[in-house]
């Protein structure tokens, strides 16, 4: 008997066991002759282990696990004929010191819904997928970065439910695939990205608390449901990016902290196995295992479950061994310094090794601090994850458009700094979840103004981010203008599209992001300064800004003119960077938008004439109307 072997405990011991998930676990097998389960987990302190569940009734001793060799290791196993798929289990771990824990199974593939926490035998080995396709082309891409990415960034559990059910209400998996592909595709977003998909006990941690690495919250549905979501995407032309998170991990009794009785998965020492501020565990980046643990959850998402990257969470918690704590309660690296040189070392094996077996996938990371070269090589001294989270951009854009028009100007710097940087990550642009929950308001409410000039806002304000380098990341509910935060235990305000403003605004920004998508000079050089070229970053007296994306052939690029405040500036004149015609792509004010003009009532063509403006030979004039932005096509 046996699922385990030396080979498989060797490479476990190496970090280098890359489908560990096939072997620890709960796993359909037949063993001389008899079909059953065969269970297998890592606890290395235990005195005794035994599987205990729905198929002996939880009988605690009916089914004890005898430790392999070399016993050190730690791996216990147990074959039970009686077990089927479906069945409820936990592991019963008997300390050194004769404490019962009752575990839920860390290699799990699917669990109890909760508030339930045991674990549930699944087989997930034979999914059916029909997006070959896609993955090919994903396999086929010369080069990510010159690639589209505009992310919708999706709460499952909240962006949509049915109402008037005595249960949550929520979608399944499988009901969320055709509702979500459908005003995905429709708007024009290339990729999503599900948050609170790893298996979670608390539905108010949204997901970042994770106790189930290797399982899709049962919450929503199966494996086989997720995996039916996640092709359904993909045959509509969808990436899916899930959210990954290991630098911590909850105190749950039936989780992962002090798994066998002692630390296993976290540091030992509570100074670098604790975060005092979140309540939660640190996992040991120095220890093969659990490397392994996490190198493996990270496989299966992208390579079983088909995910095209993993957004990495606070990534900033792991790098430094003083974040979140004061002084005393955490230990200087070797070199007296604050560096996790183990975190360091995983991020480069990890984030190397997913894209190099995986090419075409991404690693993003939330980076929230100045840590050089997150994006950089590895054998440069980078991290080498594919992108960051550009924090400190919307930090800034976020300061200003709160802004009262009238200080803007004094603030101009906020929106031209993030270009100073700009080249020395590979960065997107986001305003997620986070910006609109706990008292931050909804992006609409974080504007100035009344109601009219909050929609003004919101629009000359999502043109500005649609244009900066850097892809694009927006959270659920803000491209209609949700006038409440967001909140897990509601679904998003669905019914202001019923209202003309509000449709307006989602009409807006899905017109940005089909232009987005439509023009490579949108996405091909966004961290190369021949993507991007200031035609004014210095009006800071009007608030105006101006400037041209550009592709690499040279052809169609994009000059867009932002108007930060209610002023009208009907003699406004542009400077252009070659003579030529200047094709009006969009124009904010338009009644489609919920502006004030006729549609298409401009005209659809400016020749640039030999006029100097913005210090450039020639320039087109171009009224401007309050709030206006307008995107013109270099012919």
């Amino acid at each position: 008997m046996g699922n385990f072997t030396e080979l498989d405990m060797y490479l476990f011991g190496q970090a280098t066991h890359y489908d560990i998930y096939k072997k620890l676990g709960a796993h359909p097998a037949e063993i001389r002759k008899k079909k059953g389960i065969l269970f297998d987990v890592w606890a290395p302190h235990a005195a005794e282990v035994y599987v205990i569940g729905t198929f002996n009734d939880w009988n605690e001793t009916a089914n004890p696990m005898r430790r392999l060799e070399p016993a050190g290791i730690g791996i216990f196993e147990a074959f039970i004929p009686k077990a089927e798929l479906g069945d409820l289990y936990k592991y019963l771990i008997i300390t050194p010191d004769g404490r019962k824990l009752y575990k839920a199974d860390p290699y799990a593939n699917y669990a109890e819904v909760r508030p339930g926490t045991a674990s549930r035998i699944a087989d997930i080995e034979h999914f059916k997928w029909t997006d070959d396709k896609w993955m090919d082309k994903r396999k086929q891409t010369e080069d990510v970065y010159a690639e589209p990415m505009a992310i919708y960034e999706v709460h499952p559990g909240s962006w949509m439910r049915h109402p008037g059910r005595e249960d949550d209400g929520y979608y399944s998996y499988r009901e969320m695939a055709a509702a979500l592909t459908k005003y995905v595709k429709g708007m024009g977003y290339s990729h999503v990205e599900l948050m609170g998909i790893s298996e979670y006990p608390y539905d108010g941690s949204w997901g970042y608390q994770v106790t189930g690495y290797y399982a899709p919250t049962s919450r929503y549905g199966t494996p086989e449901d997720f995996v039916y979501l996640v092709n359904y995407l993909h045959k509509h032309g969808i990436g899916v990016i899930l959210d990954w998170v290991p630098a911590h991990f909850p105190k749950d009794a039936h989780g992962l902290a002090d798994f066998d009785g002692c630390p296993l998965y976290e540091y030992a020492d509570p100074r670098m196995g604790e975060h005092p501020e979140w309540g939660t565990k640190i996992f040991d980046y120095g220890k093969s295992e659990v490397k392994n643990f996490l190198i493996g959850s990270a496989l299966m998402w992208i390579e079983h479950y088909h995910i095209d990257g993993l957004r990495v969470d606070a990534v900033a918690s792991m790098l430094y061994l003083d974040y979140g704590k004061k002084e005393g309660q955490w230990i200087a690296n070797k070199y007296g310094e604050n560096k996790n040189l183990e975190a360091i070392e995983f991020f480069r094996h990890i984030n190397t090794l997913i894209t190099g077996r995986n090419h075409g996938t991404v690693m993003i990371a939330e980076e929230s601090t100045a840590w050089p070269m997150v994006t950089g090589p590895a054998d440069k001294g980078g991290l080498n994850f594919t992108y960051k989270w550009n924090m400190g951009w919307m930090h800034d854009f976020l300061d200003y458009m709160s802004l009262d028009p009238y200080f803007r100007k004094n603030n101009h710097h906020k929106m031209t700094f993030a270009m100073s940087y700009n080249n020395s990550e590979k960065y997107i642009l986001v305003l997620s979840h986070d910006e609109v929950v706990h008292l931050k308001k909804s992006m609409w409410e974080k504007m100035p103004g009344d109601e009219e000039d909050k929609f003004r806002n919101l629009k000359s304000a999502y043109s500005f981010m649609m244009g900066h380098p850097g892809k694009k990341l927006l959270f659920m509910g803000q491209d209609f203008g949700q006038l409440r935060e967001w909140s897990e235990e509601r679904e998003l305000d669905w019914y202001l599209m019923e209202e003309p403003r509000h449709r307006q605004l989602n009409e807006y920004f899905r017109e940005l992001l089909h232009i987005y998508r439509k023009y490579p000079a949108m996405y091909e050089q966004d961290s190369d300064w021949n993507g991007f070229e200031w035609i004014n970053a210095d009006d800071a007296d009007r608030s105006i800004y101006s400037f041209v994306r550009k592709s690499k052939n040279g052809k169609n690029s994009l000059l867009f003119v932002c108007n930060m405040t209610p002023v009208a500036r009907d003699d406004y004149r542009v400077g252009v960077p070659k003579k030529g015609t200047y094709h009006l792509l969009l124009n904010s004010n338009e009644a489609r938008f919920g502006g004030t003009e006729a549609d298409k009532s401009r005209p659809a063509s400016y020749k640039a004439v030999k006029s100097e403006c913005d210090g450039r030979e020639y320039s087109i004039s171009y009224p401007l109307p309050p709030f206006g932005v307008a995107v013109f096509r270099v012919m």
